[in-house]
């Protein structure tokens, strides 16, 4: 690759990154509508059709954002794994991320909460399902892995605990949405987390 191509790839990567935290911007700024490509093109100062060469649909915007949501959360949750073997820590590290990741990045939280996305394609729900249901897999792997090297293993909820702890981060997301981005997600946290630990003491 040349040295104009490399520019030309850059600026093409720049500008796709600078339509979706317009569009994040966007849905923060505007809790509960649904945001239009014209809105979204007067935002950047750029024609509609600019958009549609970066994008080919607004879904596909919207994919970009769950994309980044994605490698950037599974990322950090892959390094918590790695640099910590304590499956209670491990779990509380990660809701923190997540309700963290929620609070830095509103208009995102709306995606993944499905607000902001009434009326777009099927695909984009499926698409937040799974995010979802990755967590909740990276969840019961971790108390799993602990229970198999437990003295007296077994006949611990794993199933059902993950299925929790996954159902508090999603609760405290929808709060934070339905709140207008008003109650961040971590309000109440470190007592909310006291609570959690209890339930959490079989794994420990």
């Amino acid at each position: 690759m040349t040295e104009q191509q490399s520019t030309r790839a850059q600026n093409k990567q720049s500008r796709h990154q600078a339509i979706l935290e317009a569009l994040a911007t966007q849905l923060e700024q505007h809790p509960g509508q649904r945001i239009t490509t014209a809105q979204l093109a007067e935002s950047l100062g750029v024609s509609e059709a600019a958009l549609y060469r970066h994008f080919p649909s607004k879904a596909r915007m919207f994919e970009g954002l769950i994309e980044f949501s994605e490698d950037t959360v599974f990322g950090l949750i892959r390094r918590i794994v790695d640099e910590d073997d304590n499956a209670v820590s491990r779990c509380e590290k990660i809701m923190a991320l997540m309700l963290g990741f929620s609070a830095k990045n509103p208009g995102i939280s709306s995606v993944l909460v499905g607000t902001a996305l009434t009326g777009e394609t099927e695909r984009l729900r499926h698409r937040v399902s799974q995010f979802f249901d990755r967590l909740e897999t990276q969840f019961r792997q971790i108390l799993r892995e602990r229970e198999l090297t437990l003295t007296q293993a077994g006949g611990r909820p794993v199933n059902e605990t993950a299925n929790l702890l996954l159902s508090i981060v999603e609760g405290r997301l929808q709060q934070f949405v339905r709140s207008g981005f008003r109650q961040s997600p971590l309000q109440g946290w470190e007592q909310q987390w006291q609570l959690i630990n209890t339930i959490l003491k079989v794994y420990a």
